[in-house]
């Protein structure tokens, strides 16, 4: 990891859960990370504690709705500004709506799109945008998927959510062809957990917190700093391992 330190990493999604932990582990490590969120209160309280620890790196707030193309590029624009460009993206921000495919609400499918699938393409076509500007050929880019990425549970309310999944499985082994045949060697790989403790259970549960409970009691869950540990553990490889994809799961977890 020292070929990252003072380095540019941004990581989408950064409030809560596996994005602030990716967050924290980054700053650990000497990054500068641009974390982003609808809401920056949380991660400006991070900010700090990363500050009080005496961490090497930095934290960096910025408020962005992923869902709004223009916020997405005016990020751009201010990390390029101030910090010269992105050599690490980290697409984590996603979510789930309990929306199933025979009765569900468009407004919810809509909403999942733009988030999962296209505000994921856009950061990382600008952050490719970013790199190749600069002549930076050992960048990164990292998409948190899930293992509903790779498998179709039998709960209609993730249905929607595992095929927004799915396709973050195929854009990121294009996005690893596009790069081969463009002679770069900038990485792609995606991270699909399972089961991890966050707050996204009761998102998706919303009217029944209870059943977002009763999930993560039902075995010895992932943890956020599981998954900042192999986002560590992937920008560590050397530059010629390409790791394209971590599925991890609770020992537990069945499927």
């Amino acid at each position: 990891m020292d070929r990252w330190k003072d380095r540019v990493a941004l990581v989408t999604g950064a409030s809560v859960g596996i994005g602030a932990a990716i967050a924290r582990a980054l700053v650990q490590h000497g990054m500068k990370v641009v974390g982003c969120a609808r809401s920056v209160d949380k991660i400006e309280k991070l900010a700090a504690e990363c500050q009080s620890a005496k961490y090497p790196g930095t934290l960096i707030p910025y408020k962005c709705d992923l869902s709004n193309e223009e916020e997405i590029l005016s990020m751009f624009s201010a990390i390029k500004t101030l910090y010269q460009g992105v050599d690490v993206c980290i697409n984590n921000a996603g979510l789930a709506r309990p929306e199933p495919l025979l009765y569900g609400k468009t407004e919810g499918w809509r909403n999942m799109i733009d988030v999962n699938i296209l505000a994921l393409s856009v950061c990382t076509r600008e952050a490719y945008q970013s790199m190749k500007e600069r002549d930076v050929d050992d960048g990164h880019i990292i998409n948190i998927n899930s293992m509903s990425g790779h498998r179709v549970l039998a709960s209609s309310i993730s249905h929607f959510y595992s095929a927004t999944k799915f396709a973050v499985t195929a854009l990121t082994e294009g996005l690893r062809q596009e790069l081969r045949e463009a002679k770069s060697l900038i990485r792609v790989t995606c991270i699909s957990p399972g089961l991890v403790e966050t707050e996204f259970a009761f998102r998706l549960f919303n009217d029944a917190p209870e059943k977002a409970a009763a999930t993560y009691e039902s075995l010895k869950c992932l943890k956020a700093e599981d998954v900042a540990n192999a986002v560590v553990y992937v920008l560590g490889a050397p530059p010629h391992v390409q790791i394209g994809d971590v599925q991890m799961r609770p020992t537990e977890q069945v499927s």
